[in-house]
């Protein structure tokens, strides 16, 4: 399954991304820019920051309550489509999902 981040300075990346892994460990794990995940998915940190593309907000699905109360102390301002990628688990539905990396 594919997923592509598209960086602040408009730079793409896509992968492969096994089922069950979120798009936090597969952005780490290839040094996407922006994607740092200090605290391993633990949802502690906010540093996987993403914004879902539009298109694919629906098929992601929206933040629990405690990752909302986490994006509103990233350090890129929080957008409607705004998740923590460490909660954001690769599944067929979002196979050629895309998320933008914001800028900090």
């Amino acid at each position: 399954m594919k997923a592509t981040w598209i960086l602040p300075d408009g730079q793409q990346t896509t992968l492969d991304v096994a089922e069950g892994t979120s798009l936090m460990q597969a952005a780490v794990a290839k040094g996407i820019p922006g994607v740092i995940g200090e605290c391993g998915g633990s949802l502690s940190c906010a540093t996987c920051h993403v914004v879902v593309d539009p298109d694919w907000a629906a098929r992601a699905g929206g933040p629990l309550p405690f990752e909302t109360d986490m994006l509103d102390v990233t350090e890129a301002e929080r957008q409607p489509t705004s998740r923590l990628s460490c909660q954001i688990r690769m599944r067929a539905e979002l196979d050629g999902i895309v998320v933008h990396v914001p800028q900090v």
